[in-house]
């Protein structure tokens, strides 16, 4: 599809909420997946609290083979070509001054030899004109981005050429359907991660996302198929286009 996803996190966020969202729509698919949370915006008052607490629990996430080990949080890049493009990234991000918060190394050693795995990785202090703050990495590299206020937050989320999932996470309802009316993306939540889509909704994005119309979920049953409705009656009497009584009280 495509996507360079943003978690907006407000001051007034619940804030293990919010660092479950992050640490799942950044890593829980090792970012491989086009709704998986690329960035996340965080305003300023908790941005040093949250990217702290962030951090240390991506250094435990336990990365491996979740096949052989279903304790496994994180699993590999798919191929040598992806690992090579996630390194790839990590080197833009060091060159462009973002600080590398954690992560950014290939693991080896062991089963990890056996497969194309990296460190949960995070980036702090990006900025909106950065490669890694705006290209579709589709991997388990996060940048985190510091703002001021809830509509910096919306104009920075809007900013790259992508619109296909969005977040926020407040606890004030304003300034959520703020966010759901003005961030343009196809896909919108509100206290809950970039990823998790539900496959009987309309299922898309705005701007460079996607390759045509989105997937129409159940609308599709109307569009290709002729509807016919079926009554069976097994009662033995006569049903009076339900206007009968019984059981009704």
């Amino acid at each position: 599809m495509g996507g360079k996803n943003a978690m907006i996190v407000l001051d007034d966020a619940n804030l293990e909420l919010a660092l479950d969202g992050a640490l799942w729509g950044a890593f829980g698919t090792t970012g491989q997946r086009c709704t998986a949370t690329s960035r996340v915006i965080c305003q300023r008052g908790i941005y040093d609290k949250f990217l702290d607490a962030l951090a240390n629990r991506a250094k435990a996430l336990k990365v491996g083979d979740a096949l052989a080990d279903e304790s496994v949080d994180m699993g590999p890049a798919i191929d040598a070509d992806q690992l090579a493009k996630d390194l790839e990234y990590v080197e833009i991000g060091k060159n462009e001054g973002a600080r590398l918060v954690t992560g950014g190394n290939r693991l080896t050693g062991g089963a990890w030899d056996k497969g194309f795995f990296l460190e949960p990785t995070i980036f702090a202090d990006v900025t909106r004109q950065m490669r890694i703050a705006n290209e579709e990495i589709f991997g388990p590299v996060l940048s985190v981005i510091p703002v001021d206020t809830l509509d910096e937050a919306v104009d920075i989320a809007n900013s790259v050429e992508y619109g296909l999932s969005g977040a926020i996470y407040t606890q004030d309802v304003n300034k959520a359907f703020t966010a759901m009316r003005d961030v343009f993306t196809g896909i919108f939540y509100v206290n809950a991660p970039t990823i998790g889509a539900e496959n009987h909704l309309p299922f898309g994005g705005t701007k460079a996302t996607g390759n045509g119309h989105r997937e129409a979920g159940t609308t599709a049953l109307d569009i290709f198929s002729e509807w016919k409705s079926v009554y069976v009656d097994f009662s033995g009497k006569l049903q009076k286009a339900q206007i009968d009584e019984v059981g009704i009280e």
